[in-house]
């Protein structure tokens, strides 16, 4: 008996941050420390990855700055303006991905989007990026209490939105996020650049 056949990719999930716009602690600290050295020290010793990896699940900012400045008080003003100065963080879109996704939309390519994100950031960069809306569904970490590359947030886009993994390309700037979408039968692209996309999507005769 013959297998039914793989569906075509069709429907392209992208992340946001370092794929559609640039997001970097350091623009920010560049302009609060001196030398690089204090920057990498505060940023793995203070505001780390994990501690921002909870704001992405759902704690409000208010609660995880306040959580820091009660350890780190000598540290409060740099803690505090994680979140009170957050947009300059973000210095802009990255370069090229912002077209590529005009060509797909011009095919009629379904698009979603997947992505760690503060829910209260998420609308404050929202506001800022009004191409979010071009999304038919976006699922954000922040509000679902659920972050990448937990398995659970991806089953929540495919129940949700109604979509077979094996039609869906998922694009991310993550390694594990994208070994998480591979083992459901997604495929991938693990993101560096607009010219290596470009050059994926055609393959996948996408554009």
């Amino acid at each position: 008996m013959t297998a039914p056949p793989v569906p075509r990719v069709s429907t392209v999930i992208f992340d946001i941050g370092n794929v559609l716009i640039e997001w970097d602690p350091r623009h920010l600290y560049r302009q609060i420390f001196d030398t690089p050295e204090e920057i990498e020290t505060f940023l793995s010793t203070i505001c780390t990855p994990a501690w921002n990896l909870e704001q992405d699940r759902g704690r409000p900012f208010a609660e995880g700055v306040a959580e820091l400045v009660e350890r780190h008080p000598d540290f409060e003003a740099a803690i505090r303006a994680f979140d009170q100065r957050w947009d300059e963080m973000v210095p802009g879109l990255v370069p090229g991905t912002l077209a590529l996704i005009e060509r797909l939309e011009a095919t009629g390519a379904p698009l979603y989007a997947i992505t760690n994100f503060s829910a209260e950031k998420f609308d404050e960069a929202r506001l800022r990026f009004p191409f979010f809306d071009r999304f038919r569904g976006t699922i954000v970490s922040g509000r679902e209490r659920l972050v990448k590359p937990e398995r659970a947030i991806f089953e929540l886009l495919l129940a949700r939105y109604e979509l077979r993994a094996e039609a869906c390309l998922f694009i991310d700037d993550s390694p594990a996020n994208i070994a998480a979408a591979r083992s459901l039968g997604m495929a991938t692209h693990h993101f560096s650049n607009a010219e290596r996309l470009e050059a994926a999507l055609v393959e996948l005769q996408l554009i």
